[in-house]
């Protein structure tokens, strides 16, 4: 239904904010509020945008303000920010660039000092660079490291850089108490006496507005739901949206504090962090079938990172090639038995997750949508991080090969980044190993090690180097669990001798 065909309890956005009352508070005294807040000083304004029902409604009502101001009094900018991860729940992207470009090109015409901005990671800290480089499990509840480097640094370097600029910055969020009681207490905790301010949680010169704080979702929906949006349009698109998946949104995260995706909402196709991504379900029952790859992607990593299946497709060396250790349990006191921690996916796991990856995305495209689920930038880090991987570099150069085979042509791949050994070193490492009983993986290590340093005229730190890699748990996990029961009977032993010894002391 266009925006002009639908029925509103108001013809236009003024008339709402003049004849509204929402929360016991007339809405022209709330527009009022923010024009005075706005004009009370020089420090610029930053909308943190997610595309969900209670940022869209902040995004209304300041934009509503800004365009009752005298144009004079218009005098500093409002950047509204959003955070793509790039792993966003493919319709909600669309809608918020939508939403993005209809701003940055309204906001002009109406003579608004406004423009909107879309942030994401650094390449190198990307969720598939993470987990499919680097071999990183699939986020859960106890190992949550998505969060922070995808949604939170992205908007705190964007908030950085304006308060670098002009001193400081007024961060104006659609964040409401009702949301749960550990935010209403936060947005407690920073408030500022007598103002309608609060301190940022964790940067410094930041400030926080939050003019619905006291609003309720009902009260929320009432008021995008009875005028046509300000910049024009509707929010019937938001509406069926959260009718089809049933939830809500992920909101713009500045902070550890605020509420994480992790009740299924929108955000991230690729979360695991609940055992069932209700979101996508709804989605796909509401007539998006072409999503259902997608949700059986993320069922198998959400499998991949259960505990019983750990040893098909994790490493049992970390990172640092050492085999680690937990004693107890946190949620549970009552345990206390020493259980292995695996480490990175396999790298052959990793090889077959990007293969299917990049199998949905072209199937996806040639159904008729217009996707892409991971960038051609982040191939190029990820085919780095395999040639370097700690514990299982990639000798044969297998992501150009993968691609290939899926796309059937080549990306520009930098020569200097392949490997300097192949497939038939590969092969012949494997039968020294047998032969001598030496670890392939170690002599590998060893050489790349050496290869570092070769042609430089100083090989200083070789032997420090050499000796790191010889330091490393080498043996099968068979052979290392066996080794440690020894040193911790052992250590059991040499305490109970003490105790003894100082017990006939005592005597």
């Amino acid at each position: 239904m266009m925006a002009s065909e639908e029925k509103f309890i108001f013809s236009d956005h003024l008339s709402m904010i003049q004849d509204y009352t929402i929360g016991g508070r007339p809405l022209v005294d709330l527009v009022r509020e923010i024009q005075t807040i706005y004009c009370s000083d020089d420090r610029p304004w930053i909308i943190g945008f997610s595309g969900g029902k209670d940022s869209t409604c902040i995004l209304s009502l300041i934009y509503m303000a800004l365009l009752q101001l005298p144009i004079e009094k218009r005098k500093k900018h409002v950047y509204v920010v959003s955070s793509d991860t790039l792993v966003e729940t493919p319709v909600v992207v669309d809608m918020i660039k939508r939403v993005i470009a209809t701003i940055n090109e309204s906001a002009p015409r109406e003579s608004l000092p406004m423009s909107a901005h879309s942030v994401v990671p650094k390449t190198d800290q990307t969720f598939w660079v993470n987990l499919l480089g680097r071999g990183y499990p699939a986020p859960n509840q106890s190992f949550r490291w998505c969060t922070e480097r995808m949604k939170i640094d992205p908007v705190s370097e964007f908030i950085l850089n304006k308060v670098a600029e002009f001193g400081e910055a007024v961060v104006v969020l659609g964040s409401r108490s009702q949301e749960s009681a550990s935010r209403a207490q936060v947005i407690s905790k920073h408030k500022i006496d007598g103002s309608a301010l609060s301190r940022h949680s964790s940067l410094p010169n930041a400030y926080t507005y939050m003019p619905i704080e006291s609003w309720s979702a009902d009260e929320v929906w009432m008021y995008l739901m009875s005028a046509p949006c300000p910049w024009g349009g509707s929010n019937r698109e938001l509406l069926e949206l959260y009718k089809g998946s049933n939830q809500g949104e992920c909101p713009i995260v500045i902070d550890k504090s605020t509420p994480s995706c992790g009740n299924s909402r929108f955000g991230c196709w690729t979360c695991t962090v609940v055992t069932e991504d209700k979101a996508l379900h709804g989605l796909i029952e509401s007539g998006a079938n072409w999503m259902k790859p997608l949700l059986a992607f993320r069922n198998m990593l959400y499998q991949s990172r259960q505990p019983e299946n750990s040893e098909e497709y994790r490493n049992f060396r970390r990172r640092t090639g050492r085999v680690s250790y937990n004693s107890g349990d946190i949620s549970d006191d009552s345990i206390h038995e020493i259980r292995h921690i695996p480490g990175p996916y396999w790298l052959s796991k990793r090889q077959e997750f990007l293969r299917e990856l990049l199998t949905i995305e072209k199937e996806i495209n040639e159904s008729g949508e217009s996707i892409e689920l991971i960038t051609r930038p982040e191939l190029h880090l990820i085919r780095r991080e395999w040639l370097r991987d700690p514990n299982e570099p990639d000798w044969e150069d297998s992501l150009p090969h993968i691609y290939r085979d899926v796309y059937g042509e080549d990306l520009e791949w930098v020569e200097d980044d392949a490997g300097a050994f192949t497939r038939a070193d590969s092969e012949t490492l494997e039968n020294l190993s047998e032969t001598y009983g030496v670890p392939s993986a170690l002599i590998r290590k060893m050489l790349e090690a050496e290869l570092q340093v070769s042609g430089l005229g100083k090989r200083r730190g070789i032997l420090n180097s050499l000796e790191s890699i010889l330091q490393r748990d080498w043996e099968e996990l068979e052979a290392i669990n066996e080794r440690n029961q020894s040193f911790r009977k052992r250590g059991k032993l040499y305490v109970e001798e003490v105790k003894d010894e100082f017990s006939e002391f005592l005597h």
